[in-house]
């Protein structure tokens, strides 16, 4: 059992595993604001030990005694019309104050969900980068090991509706008139949630048998499809009426053509990617499709 410091447990990706580590009887902590939104998380609260951002980084650490992992998902994608400051203090800024606070209070280990796009593509995976380059100076000094999760494209039941694998599945649930898109020649590692979750879960046991320092570690299926296959596989799936309208869209500067994660590490620990694409896409269609029945 280990003590886990939880940043972002109100999100999709973060309320996936504060469930999951408390079902694998782990000690879960939530760092969280004061006005966060709660609502994916609130039957695991009894289970949670729930601390504010406001009322100081260091409470955490001085209530819980030792920490062993901090496992940081909180993000800013800078959607909502958050200025460059706003979106570099989310994503850079606040984690390093919670890297400087775990080097100080003797953290084992720093989990750090990172992007795979383009440094300069926008301020999210500008500023991702950064603390990313941060985290290496950290581990390198001997601060504690940080462990780099560079997260390919997940999708799963319940995303954000910005989300684009939801924002598709939906559109064409609802038979939209017309989907607009790029041309759609975009290779990516699309890889379902729960995949993704025992991801986290493998890296959180071995990480304390990982040597000190930085490590890079790929997340994803390992397998790049191309974006047109992926949006036609969801028409296919959902029995669409929706004219998909590739090549009305340009893409955007700085775009990565392919992207494929490397999970050698952990490969080499006994993680598969259990739910084919096929399989994922229709689990989440169903339960998409499920939840819209009266």
């Amino acid at each position: 059992m280990q003590t886990i410091l939880l940043t972002g447990a109100n999100g999709y990706l973060g309320s996936q595993l504060a469930n999951a580590f408390v079902n694998a009887n782990h000690r879960v902590a939530v760092l969280k604001r004061k006005n966060s939104n709660l609502s994916r998380i609130i039957s695991l609260l009894p289970n949670l030990l729930v601390f504010n951002l406001e009322d100081g980084l260091d409470k955490p650490f001085r209530s819980l005694g030792k920490v062993h992992s901090i496992v940081h998902t909180a993000t800013s994608y800078g959607r909502y019309g958050e200025t460059p400051l706003a979106v570099f203090e989310a994503n850079t800024v606040f984690p390093l104050r919670l890297l400087e606070a775990a080097t100080n209070f003797g953290v084992d280990s720093f989990f750090n969900t990172d992007t795979i796009l383009n440094e300069h593509i926008n301020n999210y995976a500008l500023s991702k980068h950064q603390f990313a380059e941060w985290g290496k100076s950290f581990a390198n000094a001997g601060a504690l090991k940080f462990i780099n999760i560079r997260l390919e494209h997940f999708y799963g039941p319940g995303d954000d509706v910005n989300k684009f694998a939801t924002h598709v599945i939906r559109s064409c649930l609802d038979n939209v008139s017309e989907i607009k898109l790029t041309a759609g020649e975009q290779s990516r590692d699309f890889v379902h949630v729960d995949d993704v979750v025992r991801a986290y879960a493998c890296l959180l046991e071995i990480g304390p048998n990982l040597s000190s320092g930085y490590h890079n570690c790929g997340v994803g299926s390992g397998q790049a499809v191309r974006l047109k296959e992926f949006i036609n596989k969801i028409h296919r799936l959902t029995n669409s009426r929706s004219i998909l309208l590739f090549g009305a869209l340009p893409y955007r500067k700085n775009e990565v053509l392919q992207s494929k994660a490397d999970t050698s590490l952990l490969d080499e620990n006994g993680w598969s990617c259990q739910l084919s694409l096929e399989q994922g896409l229709q689990q989440t269609i169903d339960i998409e499709r499920q939840s819209r029945k009266p």
